[in-house]
């Protein structure tokens, strides 16, 4: 098993140059089905996580959100990066704390949102996002920070906002940016061309476009969120939905057990 600096410093030179994709595990099982068909890092799903326990995204407490993030590192030797949502806190003393303990699970990288979820999930001001974004830098050591604008989840015309954002967050000193909601090619070059030499992630939302075309725009990194989760959800909702009405057809297209046996055998769980 890798251990956690290895980690850090493999996930830092993903970074630095190329492009990749980092998909979206749920839990164990599925983080080690993807380290098995090879990808090069991961990163969590606050939805994904939070669907297995039967609630809502934004429903987990920051204890249940660490120890998951503990076993997802735990459980392979790629780096892991946290989708850690606002931080588990409205001040910044708050998410250094939160910061500090997510770096303690082993997480290789961890993203911070400028989502204020004790205010109805209003947008904190520029000034409040950054003084957060200070104190996780603070906190983080030589794991990666993502710093994130939920801008266009909200507002998907607001790109220019989104910019200004994530530059100041890149002047901020954060080592990563990410905008989820972005989906036109000329905005996402033009979201490259803003932060750069900072790497950008993008959500992969447009799926007509190929991770090698996200490359071309520039962008480092591409993400899927709950996207493989819903996959999961709605393949087994069909299915079920087709026992209830007397067939079992679509059983057919599950993974072979003993596949599935041969992937978990290959190594414990620390």
């Amino acid at each position: 098993m890798a251990d956690v600096s290895e980690k850090r410093a493999t996930f830092r030179a993903l970074h630095e140059a190329g492009c990749f994709a980092l998909p979206n595990p749920w839990d164990i099982g599925s983080a080690r089905m993807l380290e098995h068909l090879g990808f090069k890092a991961l990163a969590s799903t606050s939805s994904g996580f939070a669907w297995t326990l039967a609630q809502s995204d934004y429903g987990m407490t920051r204890e249940l959100t660490l120890a998951h993030l503990a076993a997802l590192c735990g459980a392979v030797d790629l780096p892991v990066n946290a989708d850690f949502q606002s931080g588990f806190s409205a001040t910044p003393e708050g998410v250094a704390e939160s910061v500090r303990l997510a770096v303690q699970a082993g997480v290789a990288g961890l993203s911070i949102e400028d989502r204020n979820l004790e205010a109805g999930g209003a947008l904190y001001d520029r000034a409040t996002a950054l003084e957060r974004l200070r104190a996780a830098l603070a906190a983080v050591g030589d794991a990666i920070l993502v710093a994130r604008t939920e801008i266009l989840l909200d507002d998907p015309t607001q790109v220019s906002a989104a910019i200004d954002s994530l530059v100041a967050f890149a002047d901020a000193g954060a080592d990563c940016l990410y905008a989820p909601g972005v989906r036109k090619p000329d905005d996402i070059r033009a979201m490259v061309k803003a932060v750069a030499p900072k790497p950008l992630n993008v959500l992969a939302l447009d799926l007509s476009m190929s991770l090698a075309q996200y490359s071309d725009l520039g962008v480092r990194r591409v993400s899927v969120g709950g996207a493989l989760a819903r996959v999961g959800w709605a393949a087994v909702r069909a299915a079920a939905q087709g026992i209830m009405g007397g067939s079992f057809a679509a059983l057919a297209s599950g993974a072979p057990s003993r596949e599935l046996n041969g992937m978990f055998a290959t190594r414990e769980v620390s």
